[in-house]
C-alpha cells in the first residue's frame, strides 16, 4: 500500500512555498503569498486553483496538509485559511498554525532554540523542541517588524525621500526605480500589500553592499531586532540563535557579526523553512 502523500506549505506575506512528501515530483513550487489579513477566502481559493492546482502532478490525492503562514496566530484567520483549503481539498487532513511554528520546526527540529523570521515581516520566539514557549510579539510594519524587508525598505525610502543619500547612491536609486514622492506614498498610504510594496526596496541594498549608508542601515536595523527581540528571551544567551528568511539569508554575515559582538550562540541560517518542515514530516 503507497505512503501517504503530503502537502506542506510555508507562506509569507510576499510569496508562498509548497513541498510534497512521498510524491515523485516533490517540488518546491511557488505562488504569491497568502495573507488573511488581507485577502478573503475567495481570493485564497483563486490563488489555490490558478497559481498551485497547475503545478502539482495531475490526479494526485493529498491525504494531509500542513500550511504554516503569516498572521495565523488568530483564530479567525486559522478559520479563513482552513475554509480555503477544504473547499480546494474537501477529502484531507488539514493542519494550519503560525509561520512563526513552521520556523522553529524547520530551524531547531525537537530541539530547543530561538527561531527568528527576517523576510517580508519579523517574529521571533523560544522554541523547546515541542512548541514555542515564549514569543515576543510582532507588531506589523507599521508598529515593529524590526529587521524585516519592510523595515529596511522603509529606511531606503526615508533615506532618498529626505534627501539623506549621496549623489551615488540617489542616482542609482532612480535608475533602478525611477519613482517619484507622490508615486511612493500613494503605494504606502492608499494601495493595499504596502508591507510587500515597502519590502520591495529591501533589494537595493543588496545590490549596494559596501558603501557606508548602505552598510549603516542594515547594521542598524537588524541591530533593532536583536535589541527589541532577541534581547528579550534569556535563553538567548544559552542556546542558538536561528534565522530565516530572505533577509536572513541575504545579509547573513551582518548576524554573524551582531552574535559575536553581543557574544550570543549562533546556530543556522536558512532562505526558506522548506528543507526543513519537509524533515521533520518525514
Amino acid at each position: 500500500m503507497p505512503g501517504k502523500i503530503k502537502l506542506i506549505a510555508d507562506s509569507g506575506s510576499t510569496k508562498a512555498e509548497w513541498g510534497l512528501l512521498g510524491a515523485a515530483a516533490p517540488g518546491p513550487y511557488r505562488t504569491q503569498g497568502i495573507s488573511p489579513y488581507f485577502q478573503t477566502v475567495e481570493q485564497i481559493v483563486q490563488i489555490f486553483r490558478q497559481e498551485l492546482i497547475p503545478q502539482l502532478p495531475a490526479n494526485i490525492h493529498i491525504d494531509e496538509i500542513y500550511f504554516y503562514g503569516t498572521g495565523l496566530s488568530q483564530p479567525k484567520n486559522i478559520a479563513g485559511v482552513t475554509e480555503a483549503l477544504k473547499i480546494v481539498w474537501p477529502d484531507s487532513y488539514i493542519e494550519v498554525d503560525h509561520d512563526l511554528m513552521g520556523a522553529a520546526r524547520a530551524l531547531c527540529g525537537r530541539g530547543p532554540g530561538i527561531a527568528s523570521i527576517l523576510g517580508t515581516g519579523s517574529n521571533s520566539c523560544y522554541y523547546d523542541g515541542n512548541g514555542i514557549i515564549k514569543n515576543n510579539p510582532g507588531l506589523g510594519y507599521v508598529l515593529g517588524d524590526e529587521g524585516s524587508g519592510a523595515y529596511l525598505g522603509r529606511k531606503v525610502l526615508q533615506y532618498y525621500l529626505y534627501n539623506t543619500f549621496d549623489e551615488e547612491l540617489r542616482m542609482r536609486f532612480d535608475e533602478k526605480y525611477n519613482t517619484n514622492k507622490d508615486e511612493i506614498l500613494e503605494n504606502v498610504y492608499r494601495k493595499p500589500l504596502a508591507n510587500r510594496y515597502l519590502a520591495g526596496f529591501a533589494s537595493f541594498l543588496s545590490e549596494n553592499r559596501q558603501h557606508y549608508m548602505v552598510e549603516n542601515i542594515l547594521e542598524d536595523g537588524l541591530n533593532d531586532f536583536f535589541f527589541n527581540h532577541i534581547y528579550k528571551y534569556r535563553e538567548s544567551w544559552t542556546t542558538s540563535l536561528h534565522f530565516v528568511g530572505g533577509v536572513a539569508w541575504n545579509f547573513r554575515d551582518i548576524l554573524k557579526e551582531l552574535c559575536e559582538l553581543y557574544e550570543l550562540p549562533m546556530g543556522r541560517v536558512m532562505r526558506t523553512p522548506m528543507e526543513g518542515l519537509i524533515e521533520f514530516h518525514h
